[in-house]
C-alpha cells in the first residue's frame, strides 16, 4: 500500500494550498481517509477525514470553516483545500487511511488508521 501527499510548500499567511494524496495498493473506497499534521516539537494531530462515500467529513476546530476535505474515488485520490492560511498552520501533513464499514464517520485519532503516507511539508510565512 502506497499514499503519495504532495502540494505541500511555502505560501503567505492568509493564501492557499491544495494537498492530494494518491492511493494504490488499496480497494480505496473501502476506507475512510484522513489528513493529520505534525508542528516542529510537537505531536501528530487530526486535521480531516472523510467516509468511504465522500459523505460525511469531519474537521478540527482549528481548521474548520478554512479547510476543505474531498476525495475521488474513481482517482483514488483524497484532497485538502486549505484557504486562508496561518503561520500556526505550519507543519507536516500526512494522509492516512482507515478501513470502516460504509456507515462509520471519521475517525480522529492516529492509532485508528492503518496506512500511512510520507508528508508533505507546508510553510506559511507572515
Amino acid at each position: 500500500v502506497q499514499l503519495q501527499a504532495c502540494g505541500g510548500g511555502l505560501v503567505q499567511a492568509g493564501g492557499s494550498l491544495r494537498l492530494s494524496c494518491a492511493a494504490s495498493g488499496l480497494t480505496f473506497s473501502y476506507y475512510n481517509m484522513g489528513w493529520f499534521r505534525q508542528a516542529p516539537g510537537k505531536e501528530r494531530v487530526f486535521v480531516a477525514g472523510i467516509s468511504r462515500s465522500g459523505a460525511s467529513a469531519q474537521y478540527a476546530a482549528s481548521v474548520k470553516g478554512r479547510f476543505a476535505i474531498s476525495r475521488d474515488n474513481d482517482k483514488k485520490t483524497v484532497y485538502l483545500q486549505m484557504n486562508s492560511l496561518k503561520d500556526e498552520d505550519t507543519a507536516v501533513y500526512s494522509c492516512a487511511a482507515d478501513r470502516a464499514i460504509i456507515t462509520q464517520p471519521p475517525v480522529t485519532r492516529p492509532d485508528d488508521y492503518e496506512y500511512w503516507g510520507q508528508g508533505t511539508l507546508v510553510t506559511v510565512s507572515s
